[in-house]
């Protein structure tokens, strides 16, 4: 009786254990949007943490003159940046607003092509061939409302831009914060936790710090090469009288499909060549299918270099984690959702290896 005692105590305190873990997991990720200032500050300390290392090695500075050259010219670079893209975004979004009645002919024109010369739609019974006729108004119409919003949300949002000051400023204090006094912090978790949670948080936040750590800069880095690659072939394309109108729009939209998980540029290049093409613009239907190729081959050829391992999570369950998180708190979800995902198999490699069940049920373990 007493070795069963023993076993269910064991079993429970396990339970406990992970049924803990995916509460914590599941607090943090609904108060990340709350915090998201600390939570940029922390990636981006994570980001500049080997560039301050080196100034530190190299001229033997102090952590805080090398932390605060680094943000200092990271910042200069990035407000000349933002200036530029926001009066450019501004620009390309009003255009694209008040041209979008004649893209919306265009898809009109094109699907109108499509089922006209469909000798097919012919010969059905005329109550099917109204049913698809309505079918395909219907679609313009969710196409022409779909668009619509999402170019006055996205105006509306540059037009917000001031308003995002005060997140901004919390975003530069935290991180400079946690670049200078990096060693006070972690001296202050020690001080004031007992002294076994200290050792189990920095055993799991050391590995987890690392390994997140270098997928987050390798993702990062080739979501900024593939965004610099679309944007200056569009931008070349427009130069050159291909009629690609709005080059940074288009490609920050590149850019953000590619960030998430499973997607990648083809989602938005793909189609978008097959559009041209049918349309009749062969030559920026090929241009398009060139620049995805060197999309491809640069990525080829940095991925195995910035990623040194595999996250070694099934495609099935990123793609859970991506739904997880867009169900819970939107598109911001879709990036973070595969994120605690690698956390939590980092935390529980071991029960995952062995086997969820066996490893809680297990008597030996």
């Amino acid at each position: 009786m007493v070795t069963d005692m023993n076993y269910w105590s064991k079993v429970i305190k396990r339970i406990f254990s992970l049924a803990l873990t995916l509460l914590l997991l599941f607090i943090f990720f609904k108060l990340s949007v709350f915090y998201i200032p600390f939570l940029i500050a922390f990636v981006l300390a994570l980001f500049f943490e080997p560039l301050i290392k080196f100034f530190m090695k190299k001229f033997n500075w102090t952590r805080r003159l090398s932390s605060t050259l680094v943000i200092f010219v990271s910042i200069a670079i990035l407000v000349g940046f933002i200036g530029w893209g926001t009066v450019t975004l501004f620009n390309e979004a009003t255009n694209l607003l008040s041209n979008s009645g004649e893209y919306f002919g265009r898809i009109q024109s094109l699907i109108d092509n499509l089922t006209k010369n469909n000798s097919l739609l012919d010969k059905l019974p005329i109550d099917l061939s109204k049913s698809i006729e309505n079918a395909q108004a219907e679609l313009i119409s969710t196409i022409t409302n779909w668009i619509t919003n999402l170019l006055i949300g996205i105006r509306s949002w540059i037009i917000k831009i001031p308003n995002f000051i005060m997140s901004i400023f919390f975003v530069l204090i935290s991180l400079y914060f946690m670049c200078t006094d990096k060693i006070y912090m972690i001296d202050q978790m020690e001080h004031h936790l007992p002294d076994i949670w200290t050792k189990k948080i920095s055993k799991h936040l050391n590995s987890i710090t690392k390994k997140l750590g270098k997928y987050i800069k390798a993702e990062a880095t080739l979501v900024f090469v593939t965004f610099l690659i679309s944007l200056i072939g569009l931008t070349i394309y427009n130069i050159i009288g291909l009629n690609v109108g709005f080059p940074l729009l288009i490609s920050l939209g590149i850019a953000f499909v590619d960030a998430l998980p499973i997607l990648g540029s083809g989602a938005v290049m793909a189609p978008w060549a097959i559009i041209e093409v049918i349309n009749g613009n062969i030559k920026l239907g090929v241009a398009v299918i060139i620049l995805w190729a060197i999309m491809g081959i640069v990525r080829n050829i940095l991925e195995p270099k910035l990623v040194s391992k595999h996250i070694g999570i099934h495609p099935v369950f990123t793609l859970v984690a991506m739904y997880t998180g867009y169900k819970l708190i939107g598109f911001f979800g879709m990036i973070l959702g595969p994120i605690l995902l690698i956390v939590l198999k980092e935390i529980y490699t071991p029960l995952i290896d062995k086997g969820v069940l066996r490893s809680i049920f297990d008597r030996e373990g």
